[in-house]
């Protein structure tokens, strides 16, 4: 690929009309969540800069990174893969395999050094000398350290890579281990999910692609555009659980009415993620929607803290449905049983200065007697 070649030189070559182009610029706007005004600067931006190099790098995983990202629909994967950038090398993607494969991407990270962006799919296993993953005859962890060398950036893909998921669960016998804790010299930017959704993967590289920089992130490095909130923040059912209206099985009444899965063991209140705005399969669904409480899947250790239909906390509350005779009730009840407390602690003291009474009454009498 023409890595001097810009994505609107691209698009045009392709075809694609200038008015097709201004409107890909736009939905690249709002999939970012900035709004109609920089749909300009995104458009001088693609028309103006080169494409960027990319060198994906896959370690232990089960390629379903690679997967969502390719159903990707805000920007489509084929206009971010052969437009946007120059994806140089990607084992799973590229035609070319085995030796003429390492030969490319020995090439594209020496003639690139320092310019191409390093997306990882999967974690380094870092026991046994690397061994118990092994990509074009050499441990991946020798691997990735070459290619992070001359990367800019680096984008791990996933909660493999991310956090190390399912691989570094207890007792973690490969010692898989997160990208992060082996590159510890680069800016990385992580997108965890098992796997992340589609548009926010093909997002977040538009926004590096498109202002040079990396997307603001958060304290443990996730863009904050995506993973500012909790998926409970903006569940469809998030009203019921204010009501405290809960499924309590999974074909109960409750089911039926799409009430709260959070005591069938729902994730979204501890969830960082943007499953219940962005969603999946072109904004359509996303678990809950489908009837499945989260799993919290882009949760550091979420492999590792049990059922996944267990709670994680219970919060008594009093529901926003609750009537003015319940609450009436309620409130009745809280100062009926302050005034019988109180009544109870009166008779108590009133015995006690009783008792002591009569002890005073008794002794007078013996003092009396002394003094005669």
């Amino acid at each position: 690929m023409n890595n001097e070649e810009t994505f609107y030189q691209a698009m045009r070559r392709k075809g694609v009309t200038r008015r097709s182009f201004l409107k890909f610029c736009s939905l690249a706007a709002t999939s970012l969540g900035l709004g109609a005004g920089m749909t300009p600067k995104i458009a001088w931006a693609l028309e103006n800069k080169p494409r960027i190099p990319v060198v994906w790098i896959h370690g232990l995983e089960c390629t379903c990174c690679t997967e969502s990202f390719i159903r990707s629909s805000h920007p489509l994967a084929k206009d971010v893969i052969l437009s946007l950038i120059s994806l140089d090398y990607d084992d799973t993607l590229m035609a070319t395999a085995g030796a003429q494969a390492e030969e490319v991407f020995d090439d594209i990270t020496t003639r690139y050094a320092g310019k191409y962006i390093l997306a990882v799919e999967g974690n380094p296993p870092l026991g046994e000398q690397g061994m118990f993953c092994i990509s074009g005859g050499r441990p991946f962890i020798e691997k990735l350290k070459k290619a992070a060398a001359g990367a800019s950036a680096i984008i791990a893909w996933g909660n493999c890579a991310s956090w190390g998921c399912v691989q570094a669960a207890r007792p973690n016998p490969t010692q898989a281990t997160p990208i992060d804790k082996v590159i510890t010299d680069k800016p990385i930017v992580k997108v965890p999910g098992c796997p992340p959704i589609p548009d926010v993967m093909s997002a977040i590289i538009t926004y590096m692609v498109t202002f040079d920089r990396l997307p603001e992130l958060d304290r443990m490095g996730r863009p904050l555009m995506f993973y500012g909130q909790r998926i409970h923040d903006k569940c469809y059912r998030r009203a019921h659980f204010d009501a405290g209206e809960f499924v309590e099985s999974w074909d109960d009444a409750a089911a039926r009415k799409e009430y709260c899965l959070y005591k069938m063991g729902c994730k979204g209140p501890t969830t960082y993620n943007a499953c219940s705005s962005t969603r999946w399969n072109d904004g359509v669904s996303f678990p809950i929607q489908s009837g499945h409480g989260c799993l919290g899947c882009s949760e550091n250790g979420f492999w590792d803290r049990g059922s996944f239909y267990s709670r994680v906390v219970d919060i008594p509350q009093m529901g926003t449905h609750s009537t003015a005779d319940t609450v009436g009730l309620t409130a009745l009840g809280v100062v009926a049983a302050g005034v019988g407390g109180h009544a109870v602690a009166s008779a108590l003291n009133q015995r006690k200065r009783h008792k002591q009474q009569l002890a005073q009454a008794e002794q007078q009498p013996d003092n009396e007697d002394k003094q005669a």
